[in-house]
């Protein structure tokens, strides 16, 4: 989990998030309940707020990459999908939920008896990420794809421009992840494919005796980088349904 600086949202990001607060602010009750359902209190799993979270990764996924596609024409899809998966990372998710109030509005929606686990809830990461792609699921179901999409991007309009100007290593990240496992990241080329002017390489990126990520490239560098995505997915992946649940 980054440190806590690195969740607050900036002034401009929190001015940029007020779209979205509205349209949170204008859900019907029974949906904005559903938002703030940790599945420790919710009256059953179905009505905590991870169905919405589901709907809302979807959601946020093809709002952001709508809007990439005809910006960054020269852009091939591996690019493309590395700067989506920056824009809407578990971090960007959670400076966007500190914007919308989320730690707030989770305090006065939690029973009484609650309060203690929400105070442990809130320095979760994955937790403030799952509520506030909640808020969008849920704003696509009361207001539709249209009027949700212009606010989602109004409000990720920082962390877009974020991921352009500082993209991320991903082979930084993958290590440090696996770093929490004691584990180290191991990268092999597959393949060389094509003439020496037009190389091609495959890699894949292993840890613990097993893959965990392929990737293609022009250089090795390149495909190193790609493998480290695909290994960052699997991860999360693989977490979400060891956990069973997106928090």
């Amino acid at each position: 989990m980054p440190p806590r600086s690195e969740l607050e949202p900036s002034p401009v990001a929190t001015s940029r998030a007020e779209a979205l607060r509205e349209l949170l602010d204008e859900l019907p009750p029974e949906l904005y309940r559903q938002v703030f359902a940790h599945a420790s209190w919710a009256p059953s799993r179905a009505e905590s707020y991870e169905r919405l979270a589901f709907l809302g990764d979807v959601v946020l996924s093809l709002s952001v990459s709508t809007y990439l596609l005809p910006r960054f024409e020269e852009y091939g899809a591996g690019r493309l999908t590395k700067l989506r998966a920056q824009a809407v990372s578990g971090a960007a998710c959670a400076r966007v939920a500190r914007a919308l109030e989320v730690p707030e509005r989770l305090r006065a929606a939690a029973p009484a008896d609650h309060q203690r686990a929400v105070r442990a809830l809130l320095e979760s990461e994955r937790v403030l990420a799952s509520i506030c792609e909640a808020v969008i699921g849920a704003c696509y179901l009361a207001f539709g794809l249209e009027r949700t999409a212009a606010a989602v991007l109004q409000a990720f309009g920082p962390e877009i421009e974020r991921a352009i100007a500082e993209p991320f290593d991903f082979k930084s990240l993958l290590q440090e992840r696996l770093a929490r496992r004691s584990q180290t990241v191991e990268y092999r080329i597959e393949a060389e494919e094509g003439p020496p002017h037009k190389r091609r390489f495959v890699v894949v990126a292993s840890a613990g005796g097993r893959d965990l990520g392929r990737g293609e490239g022009r250089s090795k560098k390149a495909a190193e980088q790609e493998a480290a995505l695909a290994a960052l997915e699997r991860l999360e992946r693989e977490d979400e349904r060891d956990q069973g649940t997106p928090d």
